[in-house]
């Protein structure tokens, strides 16, 4: 398996279940990796790995809820879609306020939990797209002097030259040149381009 061929991570302490699960996957073309336990799942976890991760909420020692935290504190791409009895809808329900992708209750038909995976999978991709991209921005932003970054900030708050030459106590010819300066580093084409890369690491910074 290499890294970004998607992979099911299957996590059950029943092992029925999992022979299931597994078997589902395989007749759908679709890797699979079974665990009897979050513990042993957590133990052989990677995170270049692509895919996601089918759980069941109640289990013994470590619960999907605490795996989920042990996920999060890792800065886990990998969605989360659970598994959940009738009386587990409060805990599932509290998956999902932490980001779970999906929780289905069981008895659940196989297309329900395909859909899912599906879903999860395409969620994974995006996370890991939106992650490399905010790697890239703060590369950038790294190259940026502190009066680029001050301007750029004025800039992207939708303020004119004029006034932030006002602001900064510079000529408007000054700010223009600092101006081109963060649109090369940045390497922004326009200024929705450079909007949006700022708001990338404020989200960033307000998901903390």
């Amino acid at each position: 398996m290499t890294d970004k061929q998607p992979c099911v991570f299957i996590i059950d302490d029943d092992h029925s279940v999992l022979e299931a699960l597994s078997f589902l996957m395989k007749s759908v073309g679709m890797r699979s990796k079974s665990y009897d336990s979050a513990k042993a799942f957590l133990d052989d976890y990677d995170p270049e790995c692509h895919g996601c991760i089918v759980s069941d909420v109640r289990m013994p020692n470590m619960s999907g809820l605490a795996l989920q935290d042990a996920l999060l504190e890792l800065d886990s791409a990998q969605p989360l879609v659970f598994l959940t009895g009738h009386g587990d809808i409060h805990m599932a329900v509290e998956a999902v306020k932490k980001g779970a992708a999906d929780f289905l209750t069981k008895p659940f038909r196989d297309q329900e939990l395909l859909d899912s995976i599906n879903r999860a999978i395409e969620l994974d991709e995006s996370r890991r797209c939106e992650k490399e991209n905010i790697k890239q921005v703060e590369k950038c932003l790294a190259e940026l002097t502190p009066r680029e970054r001050q301007v750029m900030d004025l800039v992207v708050s939708g303020k004119a030259n004029k006034v932030i030459a006002m602001e900064l106590n510079l000529s408007p010819r000054t700010v223009e040149v600092h101006r081109a300066h963060v649109m090369e580093k940045m390497k922004a084409d326009s200024l929705a381009e450079l909007v949006k890369q700022t708001q990338l690491i404020k989200n960033k910074t307000a998901s903390r």
